[in-house]
Protein backbone atom coordinates (compact mmCIF):
# COMPACT_ATOMS: atom_id res chain seq x y z
CA UNK A 1 0.00 0.00 0.00
CA UNK A 2 1.10 3.09 -1.32
CA UNK A 3 2.71 5.37 1.98
CA UNK A 4 0.83 9.01 1.41
CA UNK A 5 0.11 10.92 4.65
CA UNK A 6 -3.33 10.38 4.00
CA UNK A 7 -3.24 6.76 3.89
CA UNK A 8 -0.99 6.63 6.98
CA UNK A 9 -3.52 8.70 8.74
CA UNK A 10 -6.59 6.69 7.67
CA UNK A 11 -4.51 3.52 9.09
CA UNK A 12 -3.86 5.37 12.74
CA UNK A 13 0.46 5.93 12.12
CA UNK A 14 2.17 8.68 13.88
CA UNK A 15 2.29 11.46 11.87
CA UNK A 16 4.55 14.56 11.15
CA UNK A 17 1.76 16.84 10.41
CA UNK A 18 -2.39 16.56 9.84
CA UNK A 19 -3.73 15.81 6.13
CA UNK A 20 -5.92 18.05 4.57
CA UNK A 21 -8.68 17.33 1.85
CA UNK A 22 -12.04 18.90 1.37
CA UNK A 23 -15.15 17.11 0.33
CA UNK A 24 -16.60 18.41 -2.96
CA UNK A 25 -12.84 20.03 -3.48
CA UNK A 26 -13.47 19.97 -7.19
CA UNK A 27 -16.44 21.94 -8.21
CA UNK A 28 -18.60 24.93 -8.57
CA UNK A 29 -17.19 26.53 -6.28
CA UNK A 30 -13.91 26.87 -8.20
CA UNK A 31 -13.55 29.52 -11.37
CA UNK A 32 -11.14 27.00 -13.50
CA UNK A 33 -13.96 24.52 -12.86
CA UNK A 34 -16.71 26.85 -14.20
CA UNK A 35 -14.26 27.61 -17.06
CA UNK A 36 -13.49 23.66 -17.89
CA UNK A 37 -17.42 22.80 -17.52
CA UNK A 38 -18.64 25.63 -20.54
CA UNK A 39 -22.18 25.15 -20.08
CA UNK A 40 -22.44 21.63 -20.39
CA UNK A 41 -24.30 19.53 -18.57
CA UNK A 42 -23.54 17.54 -15.41
CA UNK A 43 -23.76 13.98 -16.86
CA UNK A 44 -21.95 15.23 -20.30
CA UNK A 45 -18.96 16.72 -18.48
CA UNK A 46 -18.55 14.43 -15.61
CA UNK A 47 -18.74 11.12 -18.25
CA UNK A 48 -16.29 13.03 -20.37
CA UNK A 49 -13.02 11.46 -19.00
CA UNK A 50 -10.58 13.83 -20.00
CA UNK A 51 -12.52 17.10 -18.47
CA UNK A 52 -13.70 14.68 -15.57
CA UNK A 53 -9.72 14.25 -14.71
CA UNK A 54 -8.32 17.77 -15.33
CA UNK A 55 -11.16 18.71 -12.97
CA UNK A 56 -10.61 16.24 -10.41
CA UNK A 57 -6.99 17.16 -10.42
CA UNK A 58 -7.63 21.28 -10.18
CA UNK A 59 -7.22 21.08 -6.22
CA UNK A 60 -3.58 20.08 -6.78
CA UNK A 61 -2.75 23.30 -6.65
CA UNK A 62 -3.75 24.11 -3.29
CA UNK A 63 -1.59 21.81 -1.91
CA UNK A 64 -4.36 19.16 -0.91
CA UNK A 65 -3.34 15.82 0.35
CA UNK A 66 -5.64 13.97 -1.57
CA UNK A 67 -7.24 13.95 -5.09
CA UNK A 68 -11.18 13.06 -5.04
CA UNK A 69 -12.47 11.62 -8.92
CA UNK A 70 -15.20 13.61 -10.16
CA UNK A 71 -18.76 12.00 -10.81
CA UNK A 72 -21.76 11.70 -8.68
CA UNK A 73 -23.40 9.25 -6.77
CA UNK A 74 -25.90 8.60 -9.10
CA UNK A 75 -23.43 6.93 -11.65
CA UNK A 76 -24.19 3.88 -9.71
CA UNK A 77 -28.05 3.56 -10.51
CA UNK A 78 -27.49 4.66 -13.83
CA UNK A 79 -24.96 1.63 -14.16
CA UNK A 80 -27.60 -0.61 -12.87
CA UNK A 81 -30.24 0.77 -15.66
CA UNK A 82 -31.94 3.66 -13.72
CA UNK A 83 -31.29 6.79 -16.03
CA UNK A 84 -31.18 10.64 -14.66
CA UNK A 85 -30.83 14.03 -15.20
CA UNK A 86 -30.09 16.51 -12.94
CA UNK A 87 -32.58 19.41 -12.51
CA UNK A 88 -31.95 22.83 -11.55
CA UNK A 89 -33.29 23.13 -7.86
CA UNK A 90 -34.30 19.51 -7.79
CA UNK A 91 -30.85 17.68 -7.85
CA UNK A 92 -30.44 14.22 -9.38
CA UNK A 93 -34.23 13.20 -10.87
CA UNK A 94 -34.88 9.58 -11.95
CA UNK A 95 -36.58 9.23 -15.37
CA UNK A 96 -38.78 6.24 -14.26
CA UNK A 97 -38.94 6.20 -10.33
CA UNK A 98 -38.88 3.16 -8.16
CA UNK A 99 -42.54 2.33 -7.22
CA UNK A 100 -42.63 -1.83 -8.00
CA UNK A 101 -41.03 -5.18 -7.04
CA UNK A 102 -40.42 -5.06 -10.57
CA UNK A 103 -38.96 -1.85 -11.02
CA UNK A 104 -36.63 -3.10 -8.92
CA UNK A 105 -35.56 -6.14 -9.93
CA UNK A 106 -34.76 -4.73 -13.46
CA UNK A 107 -31.92 -3.06 -11.66
CA UNK A 108 -28.94 -5.14 -12.03
CA UNK A 109 -27.19 -6.21 -8.79
CA UNK A 110 -23.62 -6.57 -10.33
CA UNK A 111 -23.82 -3.87 -13.25
CA UNK A 112 -20.95 -4.72 -15.76
CA UNK A 113 -18.05 -2.67 -15.16
CA UNK A 114 -18.74 -1.73 -18.68
CA UNK A 115 -21.23 0.31 -17.53
CA UNK A 116 -19.12 2.28 -15.65
CA UNK A 117 -16.11 2.64 -17.74
CA UNK A 118 -15.90 5.89 -17.68
CA UNK A 119 -14.92 6.23 -13.60
CA UNK A 120 -12.39 3.27 -14.19
CA UNK A 121 -11.20 5.67 -16.85
CA UNK A 122 -11.46 8.45 -15.12
CA UNK A 123 -9.00 6.66 -12.32
CA UNK A 124 -6.65 5.20 -14.62
CA UNK A 125 -6.27 8.99 -16.42
CA UNK A 126 -5.78 10.60 -12.93
CA UNK A 127 -3.75 8.02 -11.57
CA UNK A 128 -1.28 8.57 -14.58
CA UNK A 129 -1.29 12.21 -14.27
CA UNK A 130 -0.49 12.24 -10.88
CA UNK A 131 2.14 9.29 -10.88
CA UNK A 132 1.90 8.08 -7.16
CA UNK A 133 2.22 12.04 -5.98
CA UNK A 134 -0.94 11.74 -4.09
CA UNK A 135 -4.03 9.23 -2.80
CA UNK A 136 -6.79 9.17 -5.23
CA UNK A 137 -10.39 8.22 -3.45
CA UNK A 138 -12.77 7.15 -4.98
CA UNK A 139 -16.65 7.61 -3.74
CA UNK A 140 -20.17 5.78 -3.55
CA UNK A 141 -23.41 6.66 -1.94
CA UNK A 142 -24.81 4.36 0.62
CA UNK A 143 -28.08 2.66 -0.13
CA UNK A 144 -30.66 4.73 2.34
CA UNK A 145 -29.65 7.98 0.11
CA UNK A 146 -28.96 6.60 -3.13
CA UNK A 147 -32.27 4.88 -2.96
CA UNK A 148 -34.56 8.21 -2.32
CA UNK A 149 -33.08 9.23 -5.18
CA UNK A 150 -34.32 6.22 -7.00
CA UNK A 151 -37.90 6.51 -5.65
CA UNK A 152 -37.72 10.22 -6.56
CA UNK A 153 -37.95 11.59 -2.71
CA UNK A 154 -34.61 12.90 -2.49
CA UNK A 155 -33.93 14.73 0.63
CA UNK A 156 -37.57 14.79 1.66
CA UNK A 157 -37.33 12.39 4.62
CA UNK A 158 -40.73 12.69 5.18
CA UNK A 159 -42.13 11.23 1.84
CA UNK A 160 -39.22 8.55 1.71
CA UNK A 161 -40.37 7.17 4.91
CA UNK A 162 -44.51 6.83 3.68
CA UNK A 163 -43.05 5.29 0.46
CA UNK A 164 -41.07 2.26 2.93
CA UNK A 165 -44.64 2.48 4.99
CA UNK A 166 -46.74 2.25 2.05
CA UNK A 167 -44.40 0.00 0.04
CA UNK A 168 -42.12 -2.05 2.33
CA UNK A 169 -41.22 -4.96 0.34
CA UNK A 170 -39.91 -2.69 -2.68
CA UNK A 171 -38.58 -0.29 -0.17
CA UNK A 172 -36.54 -3.47 1.88
CA UNK A 173 -35.50 -5.24 -1.98
CA UNK A 174 -34.07 -1.49 -3.43
CA UNK A 175 -31.82 -1.66 -0.25
CA UNK A 176 -30.89 -4.83 -0.52
CA UNK A 177 -30.09 -4.52 -4.48
CA UNK A 178 -28.36 -1.19 -3.96
CA UNK A 179 -26.02 -2.71 -1.51
CA UNK A 180 -25.05 -5.46 -3.42
CA UNK A 181 -23.86 -2.96 -6.27
CA UNK A 182 -22.48 -0.86 -4.28
CA UNK A 183 -19.91 -3.49 -2.78
CA UNK A 184 -19.29 -4.24 -6.36
CA UNK A 185 -18.67 -0.99 -7.61
CA UNK A 186 -16.20 -0.29 -5.07
CA UNK A 187 -14.62 -3.38 -5.16
CA UNK A 188 -14.26 -2.79 -8.77
CA UNK A 189 -12.88 0.84 -8.10
CA UNK A 190 -9.81 -0.40 -5.35
CA UNK A 191 -9.04 -3.52 -7.65
CA UNK A 192 -8.26 -0.67 -10.26
CA UNK A 193 -6.21 0.70 -8.03
CA UNK A 194 -8.52 3.39 -5.88
CA UNK A 195 -6.29 4.20 -2.73
CA UNK A 196 -9.39 4.38 0.05
CA UNK A 197 -13.17 5.13 -0.50
CA UNK A 198 -15.59 7.43 1.22
CA UNK A 199 -19.72 6.02 1.75
CA UNK A 200 -21.36 8.92 1.69
CA UNK A 201 -25.32 8.72 3.71
CA UNK A 202 -25.55 12.60 3.25
CA UNK A 203 -30.09 12.00 4.03
CA UNK A 204 -29.89 9.43 7.02
CA UNK A 205 -28.68 12.14 9.93
CA UNK A 206 -32.57 12.90 9.99
CA UNK A 207 -33.51 9.23 10.97
CA UNK A 208 -35.23 8.34 13.68
CA UNK A 209 -32.44 5.76 15.96
CA UNK A 210 -34.51 2.55 14.50
CA UNK A 211 -34.96 3.43 10.99
CA UNK A 212 -30.87 4.57 10.92
CA UNK A 213 -30.33 1.45 12.63
CA UNK A 214 -31.94 -0.39 9.66
CA UNK A 215 -32.04 1.29 6.81
CA UNK A 216 -28.43 2.79 7.26
CA UNK A 217 -26.71 1.21 10.01
CA UNK A 218 -26.76 -2.28 8.83
CA UNK A 219 -26.22 -1.18 5.48
CA UNK A 220 -23.05 0.29 6.39
CA UNK A 221 -21.80 -2.51 7.95
CA UNK A 222 -22.21 -5.12 5.40
CA UNK A 223 -20.10 -2.54 2.86
CA UNK A 224 -17.57 -1.85 5.28
CA UNK A 225 -17.32 -5.93 5.95
CA UNK A 226 -17.08 -6.88 2.47
CA UNK A 227 -15.49 -3.99 0.43
CA UNK A 228 -12.08 -4.61 2.03
CA UNK A 229 -8.56 -3.81 1.50
CA UNK A 230 -8.24 0.03 1.62
CA UNK A 231 -8.68 2.25 4.32
CA UNK A 232 -12.88 2.85 4.56
CA UNK A 233 -14.07 6.55 5.62
CA UNK A 234 -17.97 7.33 6.56
CA UNK A 235 -19.45 10.16 5.81
CA UNK A 236 -23.22 10.95 7.88
CA UNK A 237 -24.47 14.43 7.32
CA UNK A 238 -24.03 15.89 10.57
CA UNK A 239 -25.38 12.29 11.74
CA UNK A 240 -26.44 12.40 15.48
CA UNK A 241 -25.51 8.91 15.99
CA UNK A 242 -22.02 9.01 16.96
CA UNK A 243 -21.88 5.51 18.69
CA UNK A 244 -23.72 3.81 15.56
CA UNK A 245 -21.55 5.53 13.03
CA UNK A 246 -18.47 4.33 15.37
CA UNK A 247 -19.01 0.91 14.93
CA UNK A 248 -19.77 0.51 11.37
CA UNK A 249 -16.42 -0.58 11.00
CA UNK A 250 -15.44 1.90 8.77
CA UNK A 251 -11.47 3.12 9.90
CA UNK A 252 -12.58 6.77 9.36
CA UNK A 253 -15.45 8.36 10.71
CA UNK A 254 -16.67 11.98 9.36
CA UNK A 255 -17.68 14.16 11.92
CA UNK A 256 -20.39 17.44 11.22
CA UNK A 257 -21.22 20.78 13.05
CA UNK A 258 -22.79 19.51 15.78
CA UNK A 259 -19.86 16.75 16.68
CA UNK A 260 -16.77 17.93 19.35
CA UNK A 261 -13.83 16.49 17.34
CA UNK A 262 -11.88 16.60 20.52
CA UNK A 263 -14.82 14.74 23.16
CA UNK A 264 -15.34 11.91 19.90
CA UNK A 265 -11.56 11.47 19.97
CA UNK A 266 -11.74 10.74 23.69
CA UNK A 267 -14.95 8.49 23.47
CA UNK A 268 -13.59 6.48 20.53
CA UNK A 269 -9.58 6.70 20.84
CA UNK A 270 -9.15 3.71 18.49
CA UNK A 271 -11.13 5.73 15.37
CA UNK A 272 -9.24 7.92 13.21
CA UNK A 273 -11.87 11.44 12.77
CA UNK A 274 -12.05 13.32 9.44
CA UNK A 275 -13.17 17.22 9.66
CA UNK A 276 -14.68 19.29 11.10
CA UNK A 277 -14.49 22.72 10.21
CA UNK A 278 -17.60 24.43 9.33
CA UNK A 279 -18.12 24.77 5.45
CA UNK A 280 -20.27 27.78 5.98
CA UNK A 281 -17.07 29.97 7.38
CA UNK A 282 -15.43 29.47 4.32
CA UNK A 283 -18.07 31.03 2.65
CA UNK A 284 -19.15 33.57 5.34
CA UNK A 285 -15.83 34.68 7.08
CA UNK A 286 -12.18 36.31 5.66
CA UNK A 287 -9.18 34.54 5.10
CA UNK A 288 -8.16 34.89 8.38
CA UNK A 289 -11.47 33.18 10.19
CA UNK A 290 -11.13 30.27 8.09
CA UNK A 291 -7.23 30.29 9.34
CA UNK A 292 -8.55 30.38 13.25
CA UNK A 293 -11.10 27.94 12.60
CA UNK A 294 -8.56 25.19 10.96
CA UNK A 295 -6.23 25.94 13.44
CA UNK A 296 -9.18 25.09 16.35
CA UNK A 297 -10.21 22.15 14.47
CA UNK A 298 -6.23 20.73 14.62
CA UNK A 299 -5.83 21.27 18.13
CA UNK A 300 -8.70 19.83 19.09
CA UNK A 301 -7.47 17.16 16.91
CA UNK A 302 -4.51 16.48 18.63
CA UNK A 303 -2.36 15.89 15.86
CA UNK A 304 -2.94 12.28 15.32
CA UNK A 305 -5.23 10.12 14.03
CA UNK A 306 -7.34 12.64 12.26
CA UNK A 307 -7.40 13.86 8.98
CA UNK A 308 -8.75 17.39 8.13
CA UNK A 309 -11.76 17.84 6.08
CA UNK A 310 -14.60 20.13 6.23
CA UNK A 311 -18.26 19.48 7.82
CA UNK A 312 -19.65 18.88 4.60
CA UNK A 313 -18.81 20.07 0.76
CA UNK A 314 -16.92 22.96 -0.49
CA UNK A 315 -20.07 25.95 -0.64
CA UNK A 316 -20.13 27.21 -4.34
CA UNK A 317 -19.94 31.12 -3.21
CA UNK A 318 -16.36 29.80 -1.30
CA UNK A 319 -13.94 32.81 -1.98
CA UNK A 320 -10.37 30.84 -3.55
CA UNK A 321 -9.00 32.64 -0.87
CA UNK A 322 -10.18 31.08 1.74
CA UNK A 323 -10.17 27.16 0.71
CA UNK A 324 -6.23 28.71 -0.07
CA UNK A 325 -6.56 29.97 3.83
CA UNK A 326 -7.55 26.32 4.70
CA UNK A 327 -5.29 24.18 3.14
CA UNK A 328 -2.16 26.73 3.82
CA UNK A 329 -3.31 26.77 7.86
CA UNK A 330 -3.18 22.92 7.66
CA UNK A 331 0.32 22.56 5.83
CA UNK A 332 1.60 25.28 8.39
Amino acid sequence: MKRHLLIRAALGEELERVPVWAMRQAGRWDPEFNRLRAGLSFYEFSENVELAAKTSLLPRRFGVDAIILFYDITTLPIAMGLPFTLQPGRGPVPDRAIQSLQDVERLEARPDPRTFCHITDLLRRVQEELKGELPVIVFAGAPFTVATYCIGTGKDVGATRAFAKEQPEVWEQLLQRLEQATIHFLQTLFQNGADVYQLFDSWAGALAPEEYRSWAQARHQAIFRSATGVPRILFVKDGPYLEAMATSGADVVSLGKRHDLAAARKQFPQLVFQGNVDEGLLTSGTPDDVAQATRRCLDAGGGQRHILNLSHGVDPKTPVANFEAYVRTAQE
